[in-house]
């Protein structure tokens, strides 16, 4: 099985940061605080290698909390608990902080930050969400957002600890990110449908962290009519090479799971025109490690409102200039050589309707997802949707061809 990692045992001042934070309204009237519960079903018609499953279950409770105690100050923190059927959410106590469990906490701090900020200059330190890039299809430049992928089409992000400088004049705005604590995207689970693997017993062996530093920087100009950045990240792919060591009595194979370092330099650019906008995001990846590719992603894509219809389709593509790899996990270059797709319909303030897909160029792979939002109340809200997910076995849609599933979510805000 998995080796997981404890959770982070809080010392006193950062549980007294906490409750000031989520839990003491009446310290200040800038004190605002929202939050929802969910409950989802998911229905799979097949079956699939490893995994007999085809119903699961899941809860999710979510609390966020901001504090103005000053004018100049900002503090924010977000907290989940959730649980579900199929062992995907870890059975134990405990207050997760550095997103480094195999499966999802059953208790985590999302978010935790305090931000300040004068004039032209924001400073933000702390569990915090950080996203690059204009495209809206696939985000290259994206390198400070690890993923949870325990259900790779259905994925959600994680916070990353750190400290992020925005400087701010006219047009221009600079970023600069510094994340000292390495946070992974989470795997899908050995022993369940989202893996494709060899049939063959397979036990993880934990993992090799990195155990340096992240950095980045971006530059954004908004000018008369367009709006462009260039982007630098220095650190490691949140993804990992997957090394697998054969043992032949009994006849079992051991994956541990390794982060190459990683160099992107980045760009992106947005171009409203008449009728449409066209955007456009690439990044150059290079690494010093000798297992680990390098390549160039890029994101071509017209983007058009009209009326209650938002439309966004484009190409999503790969050139490799060093091929090294042998073993990885890596969805941000499998939904590359693809055409996507994004639409979405407001019937009326109470309902609409969302469309995704990604084609494969040649054929080989398709996954297309449909959505229904219905408002019921004032809090209660409905969704129900269906991926269908077809495709040759090597294909990366195509390995996951049995995870076709329709799901059902009710959810309550607060």
């Amino acid at each position: 099985m998995w080796n997981r990692h404890s959770c982070l045992s809080w010392n006193r001042h950062s549980c007294l940061f906490l409750l000031l934070v989520l839990a003491w309204p009446g310290l200040s009237q800038s004190f605002s605080q929202r939050g929802f519960f969910e409950s989802r079903f998911i229905g799979y018609p097949q079956t699939a290698p490893g995994d007999s499953g085809r119903a699961v279950a899941s809860g999710l409770l979510r609390y966020e909390a901001a504090w103005k105690p000053l004018s100049n100050w900002r503090f924010a923190g977000s907290l989940d608990a959730r649980t579900d059927t199929h062992r995907q959410v870890e059975r134990a106590w405990g207050l997760s902080w550095q997103d480094r469990d195999i499966r999802r906490p059953a208790f985590a701090v999302r978010r935790l930050s305090a931000t300040y900020r004068r004039g032209p200059v924001t400073f933000e330190l702390g569990k915090q969400f950080i996203r690059w890039g204009k495209t809206d299809l696939l985000n290259p430049t994206d390198r400070f957002a690890p993923r949870d992928y325990l259900e790779v089409v259905d994925n959600d992000f994680l916070g990353v600890t750190a400290a992020r400088l925005t400087l701010e004049r006219g047009g221009d705005t600079l970023d600069l990110v510094f994340q000292p604590r390495f946070t992974p995207s989470r795997l899908p689970l050995l022993n369940q449908r989202w893996v494709a693997l060899p049939d063959v017993p397979i036990r993880d062996a934990g993992a090799h962290y990195p155990g340096r530093a992240q950095y980045g920087a971006r530059w954004n100009h908004i000018g008369s009519g367009f709006e462009y950045s260039f982007s630098f990240f220095d650190g490691f792919n949140h993804l990992p090479l997957l090394e697998p060591r054969v043992e032949l009595t009994p006849l079992r194979v051991h994956l541990t799971r390794q982060y190459s370092r990683m160099r992107m330099y980045g760009a992106d650019a947005a171009l409203p025109l008449k009728w449409l906008t066209l955007k456009a995001e690439t990044a150059w990846f290079t690494s010093s490690t000798p297992r680990a590719d390098e390549y160039l992603l890029y994101v071509i894509q017209l983007e058009r409102q009209s009326g209650e219809w938002f439309l966004v389709g484009g190409y999503a593509g790969e050139a490799v200039t060093a091929a090294r790899r042998r073993f990885d996990f890596s969805p941000d270059r499998g939904l590359a050589r693809a055409f996507l797709a994004h639409a979405g319909y407001t019937i009326d303030p109470h309902r609409s309707l969302a469309l995704e897909a990604a084609v494969r160029h040649n054929g080989d792979g398709a996954w297309v997802r449909f959505e229904f939002s219905h408002a019921l109340t004032a809090r209660w809200r409905a969704i129900a949707s269906f991926s269908l997910i077809r495709g040759a076995a090597d294909d990366f849609f195509g390995q996951y061809r049995r995870n076709s599933h329709a799901a059902l979510t009710f959810r309550y805000s607060f």
